[in-house]
């Protein structure tokens, strides 16, 4: 059964959106090896199958309790995994938020890919209104995601801490 924050079955130019699935794992262990993916953010295991572990049992858990969901982001092309992005249930200073998350491996950094899902994700939330209003939560040193936000039409809403990181919540309002 698909959930309605699930983009299952999406697609945009280059990528097809489906569930994560447990065989995955091995195809996304790289983005926890490359000591890049985490550097802006602190209290992530360092051991990366540790890492992606917990990464893979908190998407999961977020299928179970339908509080939003990292889709598994396919090329058209190859068939390989490139990258997570979704819509996430999320607590920020006491409000609960819709965010957009996307996390890409290294290797298809720089290609857009990241611009086209979360793309994807703002137009499949306004379609379904979903959310009055969007975020991404994002550690304020992390130019590249920062950017990424910014090309989807977010702009910084404010600086806070969260689980131990200072970051910019970038957001747009849909309405």
């Amino acid at each position: 059964m698909s959930s309605s924050y699930l983009l299952e079955g999406e697609e945009t130019e280059r990528l097809y959106f489906r569930k994560v699935l447990p065989s995955d794992f091995d195809a996304w262990l790289p983005f926890h090896q490359d000591k890049r993916s985490s550097q802006y953010w602190y209290g992530l295991p360092q051991d990366p199958k540790t890492a992606c572990t917990q990464q893979f049992e908190g998407i999961f858990e977020r299928y179970q309790k339908n509080t939003g969901g990292m889709n598994a982001l396919i090329s058209k092309q190859t068939n390989e995994l490139v990258g997570l992005c979704g819509l996430l249930l999320q607590k920020v200073d006491d409000e609960m938020l819709w965010e957009i998350g996307y996390s890409i491996l290294p290797q298809y950094w720089q290609q857009g890919y990241a611009t086209e899902a979360a793309t994807a994700c703002k137009i499949y939330a306004t379609q379904k209104q979903l959310a009055q209003e969007l975020i991404s939560i994002i550690a304020i040193k992390n130019i590249p995601s920062i950017k990424v936000a910014e090309k989807n039409g977010m702009k910084l809403r404010k600086t806070t801490l969260y689980k131990g990181n200072l970051v910019g919540i970038y957001s747009i309002h849909l309405i």
